[in-house]
């Protein structure tokens, strides 16, 4: 199983670990650089229930640290430079941070975060304390109750996971990420230009409304099917796409966002295409495409696949303030052509 996978049911995209941004989003490619306290609209003291409590801010944040996925985006998206974010270790490259990343932060300027090491998925948190921070902003992560206790026992304040780790929506960890930066008007105005960016693709691709999907992946002698929970197949929903009824009729209960299915079970998954990622190069591909067992899958068969390969590609697919903008044309493009063959 890829990072993104594991990391969306383990601990819940590579967050799934493979995810959907950063060219067209509000509030990251053309914000003025700023501390979160120079823009700062929202009401403090600020209150946050979470996994390990609560958690009260009482003045917006000036240096702020980051963890898990999707908060080191929301924050560059709504125009603060974070003091320190965690590495990308899937698609991140040798340097470890992702390009939608890396673009804003170049286009934020000033002083670019600290790196924190993310290779074991686990925080380090001297090295986290080292950056002075005055938050942890971690709403969608897998941090841990020690790791909790280790940075709110040194006085850092900590957004942690809403109810479990690796579950927060994705659209939450944006409007709790504006809150504890006193910028929810900014986070709504981002929110509604994502929204809006899908939107527009639906109405482009008016077959899409009503076709069934199901969002699959194979790896080695796993077959992974998603469920409608995942946050990635709500945005091939948002763009018209149904979950085909199969997909739930064979959730085995083992995850609440994916179940395994065995090889004599695929001939079952009936949806009229199938989106699928994570392929690391064209053999990958091929092995998917053609395999014996992926073509037991009917859509497979008829070649009404689309898919996302590529390890940079793969983890933008998991929805967050910046990968969307960044995956959306791509994806929508290989739907497109899916849904032609389906219908064709």
């Amino acid at each position: 199983m890829s990072y993104r996978s594991s990391r969306w049911g383990t601990v819940a995209a590579a967050a799934v670990a493979a995810a959907l941004v950063l060219t067209g989003c509000a509030g990251s490619s053309d914000a003025e650089p700023s501390s979160s306290s120079d823009a700062a609209s929202g009401a403090f003291p600020a209150t946050f229930t979470h996994l390990y409590g609560e958690t009260t801010l009482e003045k917006a944040p000036e240096r702020v640290a980051t963890w898990g996925w999707g908060a080191t985006d929301a924050v560059l998206a709504l125009g603060v430079m974070p003091v320190a974010i965690p590495s990308d270790e899937y698609g991140g490259g040798d340097d470890r941070i992702t390009p939608w990343v890396q673009d804003a932060i170049d286009k934020l300027g000033g002083e670019a975060p600290v790196i924190l090491d993310n290779s074991s998925y686990s925080l380090n948190v001297e090295e986290l304390l080292a950056t002075d921070p005055d938050v942890l902003v971690a709403p969608y992560s897998g941090l841990t109750q020690e790791e909790y206790d280790a940075v709110t026992g040194a006085g850092i304040p900590v957004i942690a996971p809403e109810e479990a780790l690796w579950a927060t929506p994705w659209r939450d960890v944006i409007t709790e990420t504006g809150k504890a930066l006193g910028l929810e008007d900014k986070a709504t105005a981002v929110l509604d230009d994502l929204d809006s960016q899908v939107a527009d693709a639906a109405a482009a691709h008016p077959e899409f409304a009503g076709t069934t999907i199901a969002f699959a992946s194979d790896d080695v002698d796993t077959f992974y099917l998603y469920l409608p929970s995942d946050s990635r197949v709500e945005i091939l929903e948002d763009l018209g796409f149904v979950s085909d009824p199969s997909t739930t009729a064979l959730d085995a209960g083992e995850s609440t966002f994916y179940t395994t299915v065995s090889a004599e079970n695929l001939d079952k998954i009936a949806a009229q295409v199938i989106f699928s990622y994570g392929f690391v190069d064209d053999a990958a591909l091929d092995t998917f495409l053609n395999s014996e067992r992926t073509n037991l899958i009917p859509a497979v068969a008829k070649g009404a696949v689309a898919t996302i390969s590529g390890v940079v590609d793969s983890d933008a697919v998991s929805p967050t303030a910046l990968t969307l903008p960044y995956i959306l044309p791509t994806m929508v493009d290989q739907l497109a052509k899916a849904t032609a063959v389906a219908k064709g």
